[in-house]
């Protein structure tokens, strides 16, 4: 069985208590069949710190990019382009829209995310969208800028089955992380059912939001295994078909070969 992470912060698990260093955490997760972690980055420092923590890894790939509530934090277009073009780099962002926390700069978040959906078109790489009491301005940007032609994934999705219909149709994938097991996600639990098992995606999104039976630690890509056996039982399938599905997901978004990971 060869599961994927879709999305961890590597760079942010605890390495003084809980980990050795990546390879510690690579090899938990393993033992639990998550065989490949997406690393995804905050902040284009962060970025280059991350890279260079982690190494050239045959079980992590890496995306680019600066979250919504990271304005403040060196950031240009240009350098967004080169560090996103880098081998490795499958993916850009996280990026999108955040008006939970930080309402008073929808316009500046507007903007960079517009800049990223830009980069991933001309680099036929996906997005990987935060997007948090914003779904309209969230639609709206990815229409008018046509990210359907780089095409992406709404990660740590919380929406209702209206907006995953929006999206979908759009051509986007549906990531689903550790919330889709707490007992006050009943709505979330719906829509994972209603998701197309061709458009669906698992991520852990580690060091946040640990899944049940772990909730209240840290979360690590080892745990994504809970998230998909929870999606398994809730679409009716066995972990293995849920497994083989999301993992060929992965690779089609992200134009990676499959015949190479195995």
């Amino acid at each position: 069985m060869f599961i994927v992470d879709s999305h961890c912060h590597l760079d942010q698990l605890d390495y003084q208590r809980l980990h050795l260093d990546v390879a510690d955490v690579a090899s938990k997760a393993r033992a639990r069949n998550v065989k490949l972690m997406l690393a995804v980055c905050t902040t284009l420092l962060g970025f280059q710190t991350m890279t260079a923590m982690i190494g050239r890894r045959d079980d992590v790939l890496f995306s680019c990019g600066l979250h919504p509530l990271h304005l403040d934090e060196p950031y240009d277009l240009a350098s967004l382009r080169d560090l996103a073009a880098g081998d490795g780099v499958v993916a850009i962002g996280e990026t999108g829209l955040d008006y939970y926390y930080q309402h008073h700069k929808k316009a500046q978040q507007q903007e960079v995310f517009r800049e990223h959906i830009l980069v991933g078109r001309a680099l036929n790489k996906p997005i990987i969208v935060h997007n948090r009491r914003a779904h309209e301005d969230t639609l709206t940007i990815l229409r008018e800028e046509q990210a359907s032609e780089c095409g992406g994934v709404i990660h740590c999705f919380t929406g209702d089955r209206a907006l995953a219909k929006k999206l979908l149709d759009m051509g986007f994938y549906i990531s689903f992380s550790g919330i889709v097991t707490f007992g006050n996600a009943e709505g979330l639990r719906e829509v994972a059912r209603y998701v197309p098992l061709d458009q669906m995606l698992l991520e852990t999104d580690s060091p946040y939001l640990a899944p049940v039976p772990y909730r209240g630690k840290e979360n690590q890509p080892a745990y994504v295994l809970d998230v998909a056996d929870c999606i398994a039982t809730l679409k009716g399938l066995s972990l293995l078909q849920l497994a083989t599905a999301t993992t060929e997901n992965f690779c089609r978004l992200f134009h990676i070969d499959m015949q190479l990971l195995i």
